[in-house]
């Protein structure tokens, strides 16, 4: 005989991180759609060009993107390799590990995020505005900022390196 089901205790903490989820998978979709209104790149490529757009010299450790990007390292390589034929995005060598490479924008890269920035932002600060005060929308990031931090020490805590391929490279932040 299956034992009675027992209800899930009601923890105000399970309806945070539910809305935590809930929030970051509905901006992810709104934002795609508004980038494919104002004619950027799809999806993926529009996350990994912006992260790329935003960081010094254009570029990233692919290691570090594909965390930053939640990819997993075999996605990203696909991503950025469609990147690369789109002539976006080249990969380089790291000079101090034989075994990593980064990603960097091309001019042409650079030339379409310059246009497309300026009105994924405007989009950003409507949404934000129509939420926050500037006070809090400093907090949010603040306590995003601590939480993420947190989450990627717990996951190298556990033995989980930060780009999923086992071979132990450090997280961003660390």
């Amino acid at each position: 005989m299956d034992a009675p089901l027992t209800p899930v205790p009601a923890d105000e903490r399970l309806t945070t991180m539910g809305l935590l989820f809930e929030s970051a998978s509905g901006l992810r979709r709104l934002f795609h759609r508004q980038v494919d209104v104002f004619g950027g790149p799809a999806n993926q490529s529009f996350d990994i060009l912006i992260r790329l757009a935003r960081s010094e010299e254009f570029e990233l450790r692919m290691s570090e993107l594909a965390v930053q990007a939640s990819l997993t390292p075999s996605g990203l390589t696909r991503a950025v390799d469609r990147l690369q034929e789109q002539g976006l995005v080249v990969r380089r060598s790291c000079p101090d590990d034989r075994r990593g490479s980064f990603a960097q924008l091309t001019p042409a890269g650079q030339e379409q995020m310059a246009k497309v920035i300026p009105e994924h932002l405007a989009h950003v600060e409507t949404l934000l505005d129509d939420v926050f005060s500037s006070e809090e929308e400093a907090q949010l990031a603040n306590l995003l900022r601590r939480l993420r931090d947190h989450v990627l020490r717990q996951n190298l805590a556990l033995g989980a390196p930060c780009d999923g391929t086992g071979e132990g490279d450090t997280c961003p932040g660390t």
